[in-house]
C-alpha cells in the first residue's frame, strides 16, 4: 500500500481531533460472542480483504501538514501489529476463563494505542466464557468514527446466519399517523412555543453544566482527577426486549423511555444502598446522541458519500439529562421513573439545544482552537455523573465465516467518567454494559440494583395492566 501525498490526505474532522487530543483519548470497545469455538477462521485474509477496504482510515495515521492541520495519511499496515491472540492457562474451568477474559478486556481497554500506527486492534479470544464459546474484541479509536459508523462497518463484514443472501434488518421507528390540518396547526403552534422556551432553558443549562456547575460527589461520581488512567471493570446484563415492549404498551410510552427509566431507577437504588443521602443528590447523565436524520444502517458505499443522510464520521452530540431523585413517592411506585423519563425525553425533543451546542463548539474551535474544545468536552464529562450511549443491532442472528454470533456489545473507554452505560439490542435481547471505575464502584452491586429495578418495574407494570 503506497503512501498518499500529504496534500491529498483526508483532513481529520473536528470531532475526530477532539477525541484524539492531549486531554481526551476515547476508544470504542466492541465484543462479538460466538456460539462455537473459533476454527478455520482466515483472520488475516478477512482483515486484509474485508476490513481494511471498508475505509481508508483503517490504514491511516494522523499527521500534521505544513499548515499545522491534522490529516489522515495512508501507510503500510503490518497486520501482526494489530491482531492479537492472547494465551490463557490451559485446563481451567469456564468460570476461570470468564475471569481471564474480563480481566484481559478491562486491561486492554485503558491502554493507549501508538499514534505511529493505524488506531485499531483486534483480539481473538478462543476460550469459553459464561456467555460464549469464543469471542473477538475490537478496539477502535473514536477518531476513526462514531458508534454508528464503526458498527455499520462491523455489520458489513457479517451475514445473516439463516440465509447469507438476505440483508440484515433492524427495528423500525414508525411515525405516528398524520392529524387533521386544524389539529396539526395548533399542535405546531404549541410546539413552536414549547421549543423556544425549552431551547433557551436547555442550552443555558448545558453551558452552565459544562463550565461551572458540577454534580454532587456520590457513589457513582468520584470527582477525582486522572480517572481515565485508573483500572476499570466491564460487565454486562441482558434484558428481554419482549418484556420491555410489554412495559411500553402498558404505560403508553416508548421503548427508549422504559430503558432510560430502568437505568435511572437502578442507578438510584445503588446510590441509596451505598450512601443513603445520595438518593437525592444532584446527578446528571450525559446522553450521547446520533445526529443523523436516518433509521437503521446504510451500506458502507453510502456512508462514504458525504452527501448521504447517514455519512461516515463522528456525527454525535450530547444532552444533559437529570437523574430523577429517589423520593418516597418513587420508592412506593417505581413506574414514576418511567413517566419521569418519558416527560424529560419528550421535553428535550422539543428543544434545539443539541444543534446550538454543536454551533457553540464550532465557534469555540474557530476562535480558541481544537485543544480548547477538547478541554471543554472533558470538563463536560467530568462535571457529570454518568455517560449513556446506545446502538441498535439487527433482529436476525448474524455469523462471521460460518461462526454464529451469539451476542454483541460495546462500551466506551479512555474517558474521565466513573460510570459509562452502553445499551445495544440484538435478536430479542437488550444488552446493558457497565464500564465502572474499579475499586470505587461495586459493579456486582450495581448490576444487582439494575436487575432489581427491571423486575420491580416489570412487576408494577403487570399489576397496572
Amino acid at each position: 500500500m503506497e503512501h498518499l501525498k500529504e496534500e491529498q490526505a483526508e483532513p481529520v474532522s473536528p470531532m475526530g481531533q477532539y477525541f484524539n487530543s492531549s486531554v481526551l483519548c476515547i476508544y470504542i470497545i466492541g465484543v462479538l460472542e460466538f456460539e462455537v469455538p473459533i476454527h478455520d477462521l482466515q483472520t488475516f485474509a478477512l482483515i486484509k480483504d474485508v476490513f481494511l477496504p471498508i475505509n481508508p482510515r483503517f490504514s491511516s495515521v494522523m499527521v500534521q501538514d505544513k499548515d499545522g492541520e491534522r490529516r489522515w495519511k495512508q501507510v503500510d499496515v503490518n497486520l501482526k501489529d494489530h491482531v492479537h491472540f492472547p494465551i490463557f492457562p490451559e485446563g481451567k474451568t469456564v468460570e476461570s476463563y470468564d475471569k481471564f477474559f474480563h480481566d484481559y478486556l478491562s486491561s486492554i481497554a485503558i491502554e493507549q494505542l501508538p499514534q505511529s500506527k493505524p488506531l485499531w486492534e483486534i483480539h481473538i479470544i478462543n476460550y469459553p466464557t459464561n456467555d460464549a464459546s469464543s469471542s473477538i474484541i475490537f478496539k477502535l479509536h473514536h477518531a476513526l468514527g462514531d458508534g454508528y459508523s464503526l458498527v455499520g462497518a462491523l455489520l458489513s463484514c457479517l451475514q445473516r446466519a439463516d440465509d447469507p443472501s438476505l440483508p440484515l434488518s433492524f427495528p423500525s421507528l414508525r411515525p405516528s399517523k398524520p392529524e387533521s390540518s386544524a389539529k396539526n396547526f395548533w399542535r405546531r403552534f404549541s410546539w413552536m412555543l414549547s421549543s423556544a422556551f425549552n431551547t433557551v432553558s436547555d442550552f443555558g443549562w448545558s453551558i452552565l453544566k459544562s463550565s461551572i456547575i458540577s454534580d454532587d460527589i456520590t457513589p457513582i461520581r468520584s470527582g477525582d482527577e486522572g480517572t481515565q488512567f485508573r483500572p476499570i471493570s466491564i460487565s454486562c446484563m441482558d434484558f428481554s426486549i419482549n418484556h420491555i415492549k410489554d412495559i411500553k404498551s402498558t404505560l403508553g410510552v416508548t421503548i427508549n423511555d422504559v430503558i432510560t427509566g430502568i437505568v435511572f431507577y437502578g442507578t438510584r437504588l445503588y446510590m441509596q444502598d451505598v450512601d443513603l443521602k445520595s438518593k437525592t443528590a444532584d446527578s446528571t447523565a450525559l446522553v450521547l446522541l446520533n445526529t443523523r436524520n436516518i433509521e437503521g444502517y446504510q451500506s458502507i458505499n453510502d456512508m462514504l458519500n458525504n452527501k448521504a443522510k447517514g455519512p461516515w464520521g463522528n456525527k454525535i452530540s450530547f444532552l444533559h439529562v437529570p437523574i430523577p431523585k429517589l423520593n418516597q413517592s418513587r420508592i412506593s411506585n417505581p413506574l414514576e421513573f418511567i413517566w419521569d423519563s418519558h416527560n424529560i425525553i419528550k421535553r428535550k425533543k422539543q428543544s434545539l439545544a443539541v444543534s446550538l451546542t454543536g454551533t457553540l463548539l464550532e465557534m469555540e474551535s474557530k476562535f480558541r482552537g481544537q485543544e480548547a474544545v477538547a478541554k471543554h468536552l472533558r470538563g463536560t464529562v467530568t462535571k457529570s455523573s454518568a455517560v449513556i450511549s446506545s446502538l441498535v443491532g439487527p433482529i436476525q442472528q448474524m455469523s462471521l465465516a460460518n461462526h454464529p454470533v451469539k451476542g454483541l456489545y460495546f462500551t466506551l473507554a479512555g474517558g474521565p467518567e466513573s460510570l459509562a452505560i452502553s445499551i445495544m439490542s440484538y435478536v430479542g435481547v437488550l444488552r446493558v454494559t457497565l464500564k465502572t471505575e474499579k475499586g470505587f464502584i461495586d459493579e456486582q452491586k450495581l448490576k444487582s440494583c439494575m436487575q432489581s429495578a427491571f423486575q420491580m418495574i416489570l412487576k408494577a407494570a403487570t399489576e397496572n395492566s
